[in-house]
């Protein structure tokens, strides 16, 4: 795809919206739906790239209540033709339609490959990749097991979205507490996984959440991986001008 004169590319991640309560949230929530409105002036599309709740869960005819800020200016956006993605995280896996048939929003479970103006973008929220790990990947794999979510939505709302709401908020990274620091290129995973990536095939953009630190790592003369950050801490983002990606900060925030 050939991106518009004048327009542009944003990819945000890690509102985690609930969390820690709901006043801290609800102050982060008005923040986020400023920016995405002052951003529209000039974005061909946007990219939400996983966790943008604490906690997600579709019942088949419930969702979790709140979150009418973010959810009315994603849907104006859409409505406006502003085309938006969204990528499932570890905290907001369980989608089941609702964003694709209300929000008119694309939803991806998986890492996925973009090009836009001959630029190769791969683009995943970034937990579960790169070696180590083990035990979370073996219960992100249970958790995504279509029994284990039929299962959980047997449970009613009112004590299933309660009880994933308590884990969900013990999460040091998700309250904005967690210390991250850049572990060096040998000790972040995600810059291990690129470049297993880049043995196979050339891109110029990996883009990722998850980490809750901004990163920006030169992987080669041709490649750079892009962490998002987060809205907790770091209110950053990254913007694809046609020609170039920068990682930024939100100075209003």
């Amino acid at each position: 795809m050939q991106i518009p004169a004048e327009k542009k590319i944003y990819f945000l991640s890690d509102f985690h919206l609930g969390a820690p309560s709901h006043a801290q949230s609800l102050v982060r929530e008005k923040k986020i739906v400023s920016f995405l409105e002052e951003i529209s002036t000039d974005a061909a599309e946007i990219f939400i790239v996983g966790d943008l709740f604490d906690f997600w869960f579709e019942y088949r005819s419930v969702v979790p209540k709140g979150y009418v800020r973010i959810l009315g200016k994603i849907a104006e956006l859409t409505d406006r033709g502003i085309k938006i993605h969204f990528f499932t995280g570890n905290h907001d896996m369980w989608m089941s339609g609702y964003f694709e048939r209300e929000l008119n929003v694309q939803v991806y479970q998986h890492p996925t490959v973009f090009v836009y103006n001959n630029k190769r973008f791969y683009i995943g929220h970034g937990d579960g990749l790169g070696p180590g790990d083990y035990g979370y990947k073996f219960i992100k794999r249970i958790f995504r097991n279509p029994i284990c979510k039929f299962l959980f939505g047997l449970i009613p709302p009112h004590v299933g979205i309660g009880l994933a709401n308590y884990f969900s908020k013990t999460s040091r990274a998700s309250t904005g507490e967690s210390d991250e620091t850049f572990l060096g290129e040998e000790g972040e995973w995600l810059i291990s996984y690129c470049k297993e990536i880049l043995k196979k095939e050339t891109f110029d953009y990996f883009i990722f959440g998850h980490r809750h630190l901004p990163i920006d790592f030169n992987l080669s003369i041709e490649s750079r991986y892009v962490n998002l950050g987060d809205w907790i801490k770091y209110n950053s983002y990254a913007v694809f001008d046609g020609s170039k990606l920068t990682l930024k900060q939100n100075p209003n925030a």
